[in-house]
């Protein structure tokens, strides 16, 4: 009797086992047809691209990090198919309010004050909104010291602010695509208003009218969820868009046609 109630409790942890990995996977989008192997940097090839040799600095969270898609971004395409070199420093998870230990500006404070890089872009990340965190206002000061770091604007400003200290180098964020949050909304809103102040670039691929036209089927092979894209999603949906817009901000090109404002 012992040996079956043994044989019974092994074979219940190896169920439980395998289902823990299976879930572990799945949540890594493995499972995912749009992260099949034709859609992985590895089989993108190449382009003639004029961000060739651009450093690029990187600042975010899972979106940034390709979460999804088997840890393959949109960045990670920029660096098979333009070939910039990226520094990629993204974190699942954390939040532009600096309220923890791995905020984006705890890990902004780690990268290399020495570089010379000729882009930095942050994700206006999704998790503030999820997370709830409060939203604050924008300042008439450009002192960084001044700047609410517990608040969405104050990060904002004070990230900005930062980067442009330290690098000497044009600021973009970009943001997720549509999904239903008004929260988020709000935080483009405020985007929207600090683009203003400091002249930075903004890439809103939420309210992107030709970015919202994508069919239901596409979706299906784009997102891995209604936050993360599939590595289809970041290779043929993101990143010609998120393309386009930094040559167009870094003037390499003048001939490129930027998207227009979806209607709500």
């Amino acid at each position: 009797m012992k040996k079956i109630l043994f044989r019974i409790l092994i074979c219940v942890l190896v169920i439980c086992v395998i289902a823990s990995a299976g879930y572990g996977l799945g949540q890594l989008g493995f499972y995912c047809k749009g992260n099949g192997a034709d859609y992985s940097v590895k089989k993108t090839e190449t382009t003639d691209s004029p961000l060739k040799g651009k450093t690029v600095i990187f600042l975010g969270s899972s979106v940034t990090y390709g979460a999804r898609s088997l840890g393959e971004s949109f960045v990670d395409f920029l660096v098979k198919q333009d070939g910039i070199i990226a520094v990629k420093e993204a974190k699942s998870g954390t939040t532009l309010v600096d309220d923890k230990g791995n905020s984006y500006i705890s890990r902004m404070k780690k990268i290399d004050a020495a570089l010379k890089p000729d882009l930095f872009v942050c994700q206006l990340s999704t998790n503030d909104a999820v997370q709830g965190k409060p939203l604050g206002k924008v300042t008439a000061s450009f002192d960084r010291e001044k700047f609410d770091t517990h608040t969405v604007a104050g990060a904002i400003e004070y990230i900005i602010s930062y980067a442009k200290d330290t690098w000497d180098c044009p600021v973009m964020f970009y943001t997720n695509t549509l999904f239903e949050n008004t929260e988020y909304e709000d935080m483009i809103f405020l985007l929207r208003e600090i683009q203003v102040k400091w002249h930075i670039g903004v890439i809103d691929l939420f309210n992107d009218k030709e970015m919202c036209k994508v069919s239901d089927e596409d979706l299906k092979l784009y997102m891995a969820d209604a936050i993360h894209p599939t590595r289809a999603g970041y290779r043929d949906w993101w990143t010609p868009v998120i393309r386009e817009r930094i040559i167009l901000y870094l003037g390499l090109r003048t001939d490129l046609i930027t998207g227009t404002i979806r209607e709500k």
